[in-house]
């Protein structure tokens, strides 16, 4: 494993990027509402961020060993699609709950972020998902500090999130983040405190649990992309890049209009 320490200006690249991916979700926050498409949605992002920007959306063209390359610009997964589903004709109903996850390149450097959206009104129940996903991500981020465990992380995720009656999706995982889009440590979103690699200043990766409203077992869609819950409950994520700071962290993916974190009492794992 080779983990990327970032110093100085590194950091200052890393705390830009997030910045801008941050504000692409500012930017599309209005447009998301019934009636839209996620292509439509992909289009607005895109051109935010090549032509106002000057970023580069770092999923378009993207392909790993094994996948097609990557046809859109971001990624939108609708109620039970877990992750990377890929924009399209789909038009958003009253009640859908949406993910968009958002990558930019600027300078070189990658920030990655993503945020839950709601289509008009939606249930209780997905609405309590939202919210204890978005929880559980603060609580796996408190976790980051200097000699801390990765293991911590992913034990704070999980405890939580299987406390509140959901399941945590094992497949995918947060993951170091720099001029690599995807690079060493995997930070999984379950495991034991304790355990994994010790955390070090200067790191930098994702935190971003996928939970699901029934079972944790998922399966791939036939475009090679889209993860859906198989037995088709719905799923939540919300995503920040974090750096591991002298004195415990600093989230790197923060906007003028990110949402509030949590009450701290109610990330008391």
């Amino acid at each position: 494993m080779t983990v990327t320490i970032k110093t100085g200006a590194e950091i200052e690249g890393m705390r830009v990027a997030g910045r801008l991916g941050s504000e692409v979700l500012d930017y599309i926050t209005p447009f998301v509402k019934p009636g839209v498409t996620t292509g439509e949605l992909d289009r607005l992002c895109h051109d935010y961020m090549v032509n106002v920007q000057g970023t580069i959306p770092a999923p378009l063209n993207y392909a790993p060993s094994g996948h097609v390359p990557y046809p859109k610009s971001i990624c939108t997964s609708i109620n039970n699609q877990v992750c990377h589903g890929v924009p399209s004709d789909k038009v958003l109903k009253n009640g859908d709950i949406v993910n968009l996850d958002i990558t930019v390149i600027k300078d070189g450097w990658h920030g990655d972020t993503s945020r839950m959206f709601v289509a008009g009104e939606t249930t209780p129940q997905a609405r309590r998902l939202i919210q204890i996903t978005y929880e559980a991500m603060w609580i796996g981020i408190h976790q980051v500090k200097p000699g801390a465990r990765l293991g911590d992380i992913g034990h704070a995720i999980q405890r939580f999130a299987e406390k509140s009656g959901y399941s945590v999706v094992r497949e995918f995982c947060g993951h170091g983040i720099g001029r690599v889009f995807h690079e060493d440590p995997q930070v999984l979103h379950y495991g034991k405190p304790g355990t994994g690699l010790v955390l070090e200043a200067g790191m930098t990766f994702t935190i971003e649990p996928m939970i699901n409203a029934g079972k944790r077992d998922i399966r791939q869609m036939p475009d090679g992309w889209t993860i859906v819950t198989k037995d088709r409950s719905l799923s939540a994520q919300w995503e920040h890049t974090v750096l591991v700071t002298d004195s415990g962290f600093e989230v790197m993916t923060l906007s003028a209009g990110s949402p509030a974190a949590p009450d701290p009492s109610r990330l008391a794992a």
